[in-house]
């Protein structure tokens, strides 16, 4: 007999490393699951971690990026986001930065200033969207996502909620706009919530616990900071949450294209990562006047 239940590839453990001069990072992938993951291609979650009262704000320097999106789920703590595209803001807990590299720009993510001063816990998860080969040199572009326009709905059992960032489910849209199908659902369940998550069965799924304790399918758990990559043989998935958990799900129509990556660059062709390689050098994705 078929199991209801989508089939669970594997549960994978995130990696420990700095990013730029002041972020402590844990990143799940990119890894040997990348393809059953497209269009998803990186995930840093960044803390917790616990920044001391500075005058100087760290962070990610200027830095480029080519071919795909970035987008930043913030839990804890504010960051200040430009770029050379001319946007620039904060960013703080509950909100959402939706990025648009596309044709190419630089940007900059620091602590922001008064958070600097005070100090204070740090925990955020930025992603890497790939975008399809049609779309990767659009303009940049940069959606600011404020938590107060994030639809949610209960579960089921109304002992948890689900906070939908980008796509349809049960209904319910989210604010962002994606260059191919997405369903991205921010999910916060108590001790003892469980319930079956329906997802279509052709998109790619990966669950990312930002921090818990959960049992999928009745038989498979999983904790804090790691990724479980999902098959595509049922739509649905069952969680039941035996701690306070926070669940990012991840879920895409697989971009079935070539892919080439370098760096901040992703295109399809090393041709192409030639090219994105010499606009940046001859600062064709702009510059920062200070």
């Amino acid at each position: 007999m078929d199991t209801p239940f989508r089939r669970i590839f594997q549960v994978i453990d995130g990696n420990k490393k700095a990013v730029g001069d002041g972020f402590q990072v844990t990143s799940p992938m990119p890894g040997p699951r990348i393809r059953q993951l497209s269009p998803f291609l990186l995930i840093d979650h960044i803390g917790p971690m616990t920044v001391p009262p500075s005058d100087k704000p760290l962070g990610s320097p200027p830095h480029p990026h080519r071919g795909f999106e970035t987008v930043t789920v913030m839990y804890q703590g504010v960051l200040a986001h430009r770029d050379t595209a001319g946007h620039a803001g904060n960013i703080g807990p509950g909100d959402v930065q939706w990025m648009t590299a596309g044709a190419g720009l630089l940007h900059e993510e620091l602590y922001e200033k008064e958070f600097t001063r005070q100090g204070g816990t740090l925990e955020l998860v930025q992603l890497w969207v790939n975008m399809p080969k049609k779309d990767k040199m659009v303009p940049a572009n940069y959606q600011d996502i404020p938590s107060a326009v994030i639809k949610t709905l209960p579960t089921p059992d109304g002992k948890g909620f689900i906070r939908v960032i980008a796509g349809t489910y049960e209904g319910v849209s989210g604010p962002a706009t994606t260059f191919s199908p997405i369903t991205m659902l921010d999910v916060h369940l108590t001790a003892g919530t469980d319930f079956t998550l329906n997802l279509p069965a052709d998109y790619n799924v990966g669950l990312y616990v930002v921090r818990g304790e959960v049992t999928l399918n009745g038989n498979r758990p999983a904790a804090t900071q790691q990724l479980v990559v999902l098959g595509w043989d049922s739509p649905a998935v069952q969680i039941a949450a035996s701690a306070y958990s926070i669940i990012l799900v991840l879920a895409g129509e697989p971009i079935e294209e070539p892919l080439a990556t370098y760096g901040p660059f992703v295109m399809n062709t090393n041709k192409e990562l030639v090219q994105a390689i010499a606009d940046f050098e001859g600062g064709a994705m702009g510059k920062f006047a200070d």
